[in-house]
């Protein structure tokens, strides 16, 4: 049995629609259905899902929603003559713009469009639509409750074959509708494929599964045919956004492989993610390529560092009382190096280097900002000989110099700082060097 999530450039129109049915058509094993809202159907287009935060501002701004909610209403209308079903759309859209209109939550308004999407996909292949909002639990602070979600799914699904969900939002202890962060639908995925024991959750985009690099930076990169959670989880950290990176869990422990599938070109087996013992000895050193941009350095010297008990404690703190969050601290006998994002450090640099100063009395401390992180992730890197040397000596040869190196225990990746006027260069030197 197969569940399967649909993303909103899947639902974005009739015609894309017509394509997600017949992808489930293809396999009848495609049980439980669950879809984001409809996407761009242009570069110019907007998001359901923006539209509708937009319909929520102007009601905070006018008290009513009528100029943005025409949006909605035409768009929702399309797809419905597109498809040609019979269905009270009109009722549905009403109860939702007043709703809005009676101080309902940005949650809510933003939810909407997942809901509609699963209305309309379930009318026209026959499914149950089964609402989502009482199946998807939040606690009080706004944290999921994976394990009582699974059960109030488990009771809702075991009677019903067949049937379509929306994606991405669920509702807290009060009722109230409470969403996922942006991408959540494929979270929502998640948990209906691991309370119904999937055989395998695909996950339907645009795309052919995952690629070894970004495809704007290095030309025609090779695609992965497998990819272990514990990859996914790296290569998703560092900016390849194929899945949301928290989608994962719920399925990770029972074992539920996840099948990255492309609704436009179905017949291509896609990505899939396994656990580690299910990987194929295929002799690639690496998996992927990944990185991001917009990050800051700051390098903390001070003689016999290593021996001052307390001294990384007294840095954290300050970036904690700050409410700073830090990417990686690699560190030396004297020197300790934080790495943050531009936008963590907004408006707070100047305050946590002085901070630091005084409170580790720190000899030097010195910021590098314009740096940019690239990971080259792989489960066989630390069975094989020369891997870092392969990695350096292609920047090397491309004469890009390296600001900072960092590896994690598990060997599963190396980290480097790069200048980000180097950054596609770097990508595609790594790349070429192991492919």
């Amino acid at each position: 049995m197969k569940v399967c999530k649909f993303g909103g450039t899947s639902m974005a129109n009739a015609d894309t629609i017509l394509k997600v049915i017949d992808a489930i058509n293809g396999d009848k094993d495609r049980h439980y259905i669950v879809v984001s809202a409809p996407g761009r159907r242009t570069k110019e287009d907007i998001k359901v899902t923006d539209a509708l935060y937009k319909c929520y501002d102007e009601y905070l701004e006018k008290g009513n929603c009528d100029e943005s909610f025409t949006v909605i209403e035409k768009r929702f209308q399309d797809i419905k003559d597109g498809l040609k079903i019979d269905i009270d759309l009109d009722s549905e859209l009403k109860v939702i713009k007043e709703t809005i209109e009676k101080s309902k939550t940005k949650d809510y308004a933003a939810s909407r469009g997942e809901y509609l999407s699963a209305r309309l996909l379930a009318a026209c292949i026959g499914y149950t639509f089964v609402d989502t909002q009482d199946l998807i639990k939040f606690n009080e602070r706004g944290e999921l409750q994976l394990d009582y979600s699974l059960d109030l799914l488990k009771s809702k699904l075991k009677n019903i074959k067949y049937a379509v969900l929306p994606g991405f939002y669920g509702s807290d202890q009060d009722g109230n509708v409470k969403t996922f962060s942006r991408g959540g639908s494929d979270i929502t995925g998640a948990i209906v494929a691991r309370a119904m024991d999937a055989d395998v959750y695909e996950n339907w985009t645009d795309v052919d599964g995952f690629l070894m690099a970004d495809p704007r930076i290095v030309d025609d990169p090779a695609n992965i045919s497998f990819l272990s959670y514990k990859e996914l989880r790296e290569l998703s950290y560092m900016g390849a956004e194929v899945l949301h990176p928290e989608s994962i869990f719920p399925v990770r422990s029972a074992g539920i492989p996840i099948n990255i599938k492309n609704t436009f070109n179905p017949s291509h087996p896609g990505t899939m993610i396994v656990p580690d013992k299910k990987l194929p000895k295929d002799g690639k050193v690496i998996t992927g390529i990944a990185g991001r941009k917009g990050l800051t350095i700051i390098n903390i010297e001070k003689d016999m560092m290593n021996s001052e008990i307390g001294f990384g404690r007294k840095v954290l703190s300050i970036l904690e009382c700050e409410g700073i969050s830090f990417e990686h601290m690699p560190s030396g006998i004297d020197t300790l190096s934080i790495v943050i994002t531009d936008e963590n450090l907004q408006g707070k640099l100047q305050k946590v280097i002085t901070k630091i100063r005084e409170s580790v009395n720190a000899d030097n401390v010195d910021i590098h900002s314009g740096l940019s992180l690239i990971a080259t992730v792989g489960h066989n890197m630390a069975s094989r000989h020369g891997t870092a040397s392969t990695l350096f000596t292609a920047l090397a040869d491309a004469h890009i110099n390296i600001r900072m190196i960092d590896q994690g225990s598990s060997e599963l990746n190396i980290i480097v700082g790069v200048d980000t006027f180097d950054y596609n260069k770097a990508i595609n030197a790594i790349y070429h060097a192991f492919n």
